[in-house]
């Protein structure tokens, strides 16, 4: 009796998850950074810069040396599907919000580093006039 109820568990247990989504891969990161920390990894680690916004948004200002890529765009994943998924991408939009799902695409796509900037171009302009 115990050892039937051992396996009912682990069928039941296997097949929940199998249903699961793919999730981030053991050595992937994926995560939220500070102006400051997006701009030292830039510097140390260079990668793609990626903004997300589009062509309007960034007639307004852009990060020096980033590619356009707008998330909205219907051809955005056949376009981030041509980036190198073992450099680092660095990625950002007004606020964080679309450079976050820009993020979360791209983690399942398999790329290995992904840094989101944390209150995106809004929060990039306000600190480099404070400089």
């Amino acid at each position: 009796m115990k050892l039937s109820f051992v396996t009912l568990l682990l069928f039941v247990y296997t097949l929940t998850a199998c249903g699961q989504p793919a999730s981030k891969q053991e050595g992937q990161i994926a995560k939220d950074i500070s102006v400051l920390e997006f701009n030292r990894l830039l510097k140390s680690k260079p990668g793609q810069l990626i903004d997300v916004r589009t062509a309007g948004e960034v007639s307004k200002g852009a990060i020096e040396g980033s590619t356009n890529i707008d998330l909205f765009d219907e051809n955005f994943e056949s376009k981030i599907d041509k980036l190198d998924k073992n450099k680092p991408v660095y990625v950002y939009c007004a606020s964080g919000g679309r450079s976050g799902e820009a993020m979360e695409m791209m983690t399942k796509k398999g790329f290995k580093e992904v840094y989101n900037l944390d209150g995106g171009y809004s929060a990039w302009k306000k600190a480099s006039e404070k400089q």
